[in-house]
């Protein structure tokens, strides 16, 4: 059982010296690799692997196609500020080839994991000559993919998947006794800036968590833009998360007086501390009304705008 440590409890700089040191003994004389998504997990074991293995960990950046508008380069750029030089890897027809034709929720996540972990990852470590993957697995993560509510694409050891014998390395995973309160903690105290650690939390398969059906490039297009209207417009609110949901039926609307069937966005918006419970923000009307106009506005192939409000549970915050 993994012994949870609270952001209340967490001393960061004494917390950091100890993960410095394990992960240092660790690894050895050997190398790491880890993949950063820009978001606060990845970020701030990004940081702190660096801080312990300087040189000897290479980062690189998965370029999936699953990621939100101009993701890649402002996580590249982002990091060469801070130091770390980040490898951008073009993945997208890997992982578009992998989703073709599935629409199983679970299906979905397991092929993202198969081909991050096993091909696309497994190749660069081969490559690098690493035996180590440093990844930012948090206690939800894992408490989530136990009770079974869904499977989180970065959790092995605890349904019994050993990755040296699955993938040929093996995984480390510093923060795995944090929450997202403890880690955004954790990355200020790492040196983070604002934009990086106060981000709003986003899912490990990416937005092909936010389109409910297949995830095409077409239908993950379609999310893409409705996210950068949502983050954008509640950017502001804060709240704890907000995204755009893609639902897979057409609906009836109507466009120049003619009968017309489009998409439906679903939008949510979180009030929460940790993840494990939270309630849907109360948004204005007005706030509400702006959303639709926008996303209607932007993306002819819409006809519909919704907001959730059924909380966490029996919800969870993302739709798959």
């Amino acid at each position: 059982m993994i012994k949870e440590i609270t952001a209340q409890e967490l001393n960061s700089e004494s917390f950091i010296d100890w993960k410095v040191k394990e992960i240092s003994a660790t690894v050895g004389e050997g190398m790491a690799i880890n993949a950063l998504s820009g978001g606060i997990d990845s970020s701030t074991v990004t940081m702190l692997g660096h801080r312990a293995l300087g040189d000897r960990l290479k980062t690189v950046f998965i370029e999936n196609g699953l990621m939100r508008e101009g993701e890649p380069a402002q996580v590249v750029a982002l990091f060469k500020k801070l130091g770390v030089t980040v490898e951008l890897v073009d993945a997208r027809k890997e992982f578009f080839e992998a989703l073709r034709g599935i629409t199983d929720p679970e299906e979905k996540r397991e092929a993202i994991t198969q081909t991050f972990y096993r091909y696309v990852f497994g190749r660069i470590v081969r490559e690098s000559g690493a035996k180590f993957l440093l990844q930012g697995t948090i206690l939800t993560d894992v408490d989530e993919t136990v009770a079974g509510i869904k499977r989180q694409h970065n959790v092995f050891e605890q349904l019994g998947i050993d990755p040296q014998q699955a993938f040929g390395y093996r995984i480390i995973e510093p923060l795995i006794q944090l929450r997202k309160d403890g880690v955004r903690k954790l990355g200020r105290a790492l040196g983070l800036p604002p934009e990086t650690f106060d981000r709003i939390p986003f899912p490990g398969p990416a937005l092909s968590a936010r389109v409910i059906g297949e995830a095409t490039p077409d239908r993950i297009d379609t999310v893409r833009k409705a996210t950068a209207i949502i983050e954008r417009l509640l950017k502001g609110s804060g709240a704890f998360q907000y995204m755009a949901i893609l639902h897979a039926d057409r609906v009836t609307g109507m466009r120049n007086g003619k009968r017309d069937f489009g998409q439906q966005i679903e939008i949510r918006c979180w009030d929460s501390v940790d993840a494990r419970t939270a309630t849907p923000t109360r948004l204005s009307f007005e706030m509400l009304e702006q959303l639709a106009t926008e996303i209607i506005g932007e993306m002819p192939s819409v006809v519909s705008v919704t907001y959730n409000i059924a909380p966490k549970p029996p919800s969870t915050i993302e739709a798959i």
